[in-house]
């Protein structure tokens, strides 16, 4: 939806959003996905780590919470069966439920929130088998994070499809080390129920 709406790119160097740090003008084999995600790809036959620059800030791994500070390149792991991904602090993930086909329900959606920073982010959604969005037939909920008052407000539905969700369920994750990690779904630190009006949380989370 960013790329539509916004002419934003998916995939895109380091420089994109670190022009001022020299240290990444000439890597080639990280990239970001989105604004969250720094992957790092294996692309040596049999390696079980690889050598990955941290952009400054805090950067949380995505498999298991923790954290490393950034502003320097680190040798992290990288077994066959996960690449190195890091989420930046700051960030709202928002990960659903393993489906088959794309109108399937993606309710409850859990909410992942990357502590360190505010950070906000927007909940696009359509009837996901047409091109009814072009004729304004999408829905927006629009995610921000107060990280000092531990406080995120969920804000008022905009906009609606044929078949949406009018109530939704978000499971809201503060992810520490060992705590909301991983691609499964795990145990949330608050579960709140929309209908589509704000509303504030205020979560205690670890």
């Amino acid at each position: 939806w960013k790329v539509t709406s916004e002419g934003y790119t998916i995939m895109r160097p380091l420089i994109f959003d670190y022009q001022n740090d020299p240290n990444v003008f000439s890597i080639k084999d990280q990239f970001l996905f989105g604004p969250a995600l720094l992957v790092n790809p294996v692309v040596t036959a049999g390696a079980t780590s690889r050598s990955v620059y941290f952009p400054a800030g805090t950067w949380f791994n995505f498999w298991n919470g923790k954290t490393l500070t950034g502003g320097k390149t680190e040798t992290v792991d990288a077994p066959l069966d996960q690449m190195p991904i890091y989420v930046k602090a700051g960030s709202i993930v928002p990960m659903g439920p393993f489906i088959q086909y794309a109108t399937q329900s993606s309710d409850p959606l859990e909410i992942r929130i990357y502590r360190g920073a505010n950070g906000t982010f927007t909940l696009y959604e359509d009837e996901g088998d047409s091109y009814n969005y072009e004729k304004g037939k999408y829905s927006e909920i629009r995610f921000q994070w107060n990280d000092a008052a531990r406080q995120l407000t969920i804000g008022a539905r905009k906009g609606s499809f044929q078949g949406m969700l009018t109530h939704r369920t978000f499971r809201i994750v503060l992810v520490d080390a060992n705590h909301g990690g991983g691609a499964e779904i795990g145990k949330p630190d608050q579960t709140v129920f929309y209908d589509g009006s704000k509303i504030v949380v205020s979560i205690k989370g670890k």
